[in-house]
């Protein structure tokens, strides 16, 4: 019983230790959209460039984009090319601080580069 709540414990402060938005990105957006391919929807690197296009400055990125996704409408994309060949991305269910978080990852990571993920 010992060994198991430490191996909770030691579980538990390593994911709070990590950085819980690559673990959100990681375990929930790379299902449709791969880091640098488009297979079933938009790569993360070319929804990236669009929104880096569109908002350069970090807080405009993260912003839009979490507004985006918690109601994603083609009236307010800035890819209507990706909605014409994927579709409307649907309603994901998230908060919108989680979504923030969310954005606030794919800003300030690489895709091109190796970085860490859960």
């Amino acid at each position: 019983m010992m060994k198991q709540l430490f191996l909770f414990l030691a579980f538990t402060s390593l994911l709070t230790a990590g950085d819980n938005r690559s673990l959100l990105f990681h375990g929930n957006c790379v299902t449709c959209h791969h880091e640098q391919m488009s297979i079933s929807a938009p790569s993360t690197n070319e929804i990236k460039k669009h929104y880096l296009q569109a908002f350069p400055q970090r807080e405009d990125f993260v912003s839009f984009m979490s507004e985006w996704v918690l109601e994603p409408k083609e009236e307010t994309s800035i890819m209507l090319d990706a909605i014409a060949k994927y579709e409307l991305m649907p309603l994901l269910g998230f908060d919108k601080e989680t979504l923030k978080d969310i954005a606030g990852y794919i800003y300030d990571t690489e895709f091109s580069k190796k970085h860490k993920s859960f």
